[in-house]
């Protein structure tokens, strides 16, 4: 048997559990208030907004644009966090994803001609069919990347447009590396 004393003490505890609980539901309900924010997506060029949600995060915004149809030509995606995302047919074309992290994503049949992804994590990264029709590749982890059948004329890798010497005895490895099958005609 318990006392009286150890009685007002669960009592009292229990009372202190149940009022932070509302104290935690407040803030929960403050920070649900919070992240209704919506986040944009907007132009490198001009800032104007380009598409908007209240999905908590960027990588959310764009995952849900890309599958909606938008349009994300031109859009400042420096730095993002996109890891694993389905980008399969985006149009980022133009856009600025500079330094972002897109390994494992799948960019299948997306255009990113003239994008700039210079320092991007493309690890792993699903390329296939993308076009990159002179993207800025300077700097980007490719390790794993599928760029099968993906267009790559112009596309920069080195320096001002190939400053980077290749030797002809390099050239069937660095194709092979790009996904390319050297076929006898």
């Amino acid at each position: 048997m318990t006392n009286k004393k150890e009685d007002t003490m669960r009592k009292l505890t229990k009372e202190q559990a149940l009022a932070k609980i509302e104290e935690l539901k407040k803030y929960v309900d403050q920070v649900d208030v919070e992240t209704d924010k919506p986040i944009a997506i907007k132009s490198r060029y001009d800032g104007s907004i380009i598409y908007q949600s209240t999905k908590p995060t960027l990588r959310g915004v764009v995952v849900e644009a890309v599958g909606k149809g938008a349009n994300l030509r031109d859009a400042n995606l420096r730095d993002a966090n996109l890891i694993g995302a389905n980008l399969i047919g985006a149009d980022l074309s133009d856009a600025n994803l500079s330094d972002a992290d897109l390994s494992d994503a799948d960019l299948s049949d997306a255009d990113l001609s003239g994008a700039n992804l210079s320092g991007a994590n493309l690890s792993n990264a699903n390329l296939r069919d993308a076009n990159l029709r002179d993207a800025n590749l300077i700097g980007a982890d490719l390790i794993g990347a599928n760029l099968s059948s993906a267009e790559l004329q112009n596309a920069k890798f080195y320096g001002k447009g190939g400053a980077k010497e290749l030797k002809r005895s390099q050239l069937v490895d660095f194709l092979h590396a790009l996904g390319f099958n050297i076929v006898e005609d």
